[in-house]
């Protein structure tokens, strides 16, 4: 499924990132997703939507029911994305620290 939503916008909510969080464990459906929240089902079928949408979940048909799980490759953007400002951050830090070693041997 090609994503339809920037995964940064699915995962600024609290309720979806713990959503994730539950999937960390095991495929789920909506249902028991719900019974871990203080809001209606219908509101966790939302951030479920937004979290697919988004290419973070995939939603499978069995029997009856359709159960939620995480998307491998779901969060390579975000993992793209946030290793490029460690990698920018680790080099300014090692530059930083190249200056000051160099001024100590003046």
């Amino acid at each position: 499924m090609k994503s339809t939503m920037d995964p940064f916008h699915a995962i600024a909510d609290a309720s979806r990132r713990e959503i994730l969080i539950l999937l960390t464990k095991d495929k789920q459906t909506i249902n028991t997703l719900a019974g871990n929240f203080d809001m209606s089902r219908p509101a966790v079928s939302k951030h479920v939507k937004v979290l697919y949408e988004a290419g973070l979940i995939l939603i499978k048909d069995q029997g009856r029911e359709r159960y939620c799980e995480l998307n491998p490759a779901g969060l390579d953007e975000i993992k793209s994305w946030l290793t490029f400002f460690d990698q920018f951050w680790n080099n300014k830090l090692q530059n930083l620290e190249d200056l000051l070693n160099k001024q100590a041997d003046l």
